[in-house]
């Protein structure tokens, strides 16, 4: 199939663009490659897809061409530019959009709420608008565990009320939900949110915690532990939500009488791991005890997630990878990026 992967230089989506390109696929990748964390790592995982710098480094207009030498494309391109994604589309024909591009950060949406608003609202829309005028048969997109909020009730189920988002990057999750089904219903396009947990693994994003852990570890510097360290996450492996949404792929919702053609799931690993016991495995994996710095909850942070995989498990979804085993990996390839 011909599938468009947006947030490809990204870290889901260049782990899905790698994978989908080992099955056979022919992948078109987008990304505005912003400057949220460094962006040598963004470059650096699109060379792993065979780009080179100096191709990715400019924003071209579509209307001039891309050059298919590969079954991977990459276009530098921004999800709101209502005048080059039409034109991508049409052109291309995708069969399916695995739309992976957001602006990420439950923290920092509460010191630059536009970028929230311009990449996962905006684009958002018009990503939905060049499916809605191109029959895209399955459109997947990236939700997030930061919908539930502080749902006190675990573990959280799809069917669970998620209408007091907490921070705007929950907030416009939410909304990607919304005017899914809106199209669903409207237009009949299959779309399926996918509602990540805490996802973690090489090439991981230098803002998540297990980067953040391993560089205060190796380095001898405090962790920061917030909520004083009542804090537990549904860590998931990267390699595991890749084979979920290949799972997910070919498997579209269904219109029926009463019912639009869209469906949500929760993809995680299915039980939540202690903040203090995701930091000691990191620390037994450099035989080193972190300093740690205790602090108070964040705004828009939550104490905890854990995700129901009830309807996700009926398609034959499996968590596999333990934190152990994870963790080892994710260290592996920090060592080789930094050069240790």
């Amino acid at each position: 199939m011909k599938i468009l992967v947006t947030g490809a230089a990204g870290f889901i989506g260049f782990h899905l663009s790698q994978y989908l390109l080992n099955k056979g696929h022919d992948v078109i990748g987008l990304d505005n490659i912003n400057d949220y964390y460094d962006i040598n790592l963004k470059y650096a995982r699109l060379k792993e897809l065979g780009i080179k710098k100096s191709n990715a480094e400019q924003f071209l207009k579509y209307s001039q061409g891309i050059i298919h030498e590969d079954s991977f494309v990459f276009i530098r391109m921004n999800l709101e530019d209502r005048e080059q994604l039409p034109l991508l589309f049409k052109k291309e024909k995708f069969d399916i959009v695995c739309n992976i591009a957001a602006q990420a950060g439950v923290r920092h949406s509460i010191t630059n709420p536009e970028a929230y608003i311009d990449s996962n609202i905006v684009g958002y829309l018009n990503i939905l608008e060049c499916c809605r005028h191109n029959n895209i048969k399955h459109f997947i997109y990236a939700s997030s565990s930061s919908v539930y909020g502080e749902n006190k009730k675990v573990p959280f189920n799809i069917s669970d009320n998620v209408n007091y988002p907490i921070s705007l990057y929950a907030a416009t999750k939410k909304s990607n939900e919304l005017m899914a089904h809106t199209y669903s219903h409207l237009y009949n396009i299959p779309t399926t949110g996918l509602r990540f947990f805490t996802v973690y693994g090489p090439w991981g994003r230098p803002d998540m915690a297990i980067y953040l852990f391993t560089d205060a570890v190796f380095n001898e510097k405090p962790i920061k532990v917030f909520n004083n360290g009542k804090m537990s996450r549904d860590f998931t492996y990267i390699d595991d939500i890749i084979a979920g949404i290949d799972l997910v792929l070919e498997s579209p919702p269904i219109k029926s009488k009463n019912k639009a053609a869209y469906q949500i799931l929760n993809i995680g690993n299915g039980k939540p791991n202690s903040l203090e016991n995701f930091i000691k495995v990191i620390e037994t994996k450099f035989n080193k005890e972190s300093k740690k710095e205790y602090l108070s909850m964040q705004a828009g942070d939550v104490s905890q997630t854990w995700a129901d995989l009830t309807e996700i498990k009926s398609l034959g979804y499996k968590s596999k990878t333990e934190i152990v085993e994870g963790v080892g990996k994710f260290i592996d390839w920090y060592k080789k990026y930094n050069n240790i």
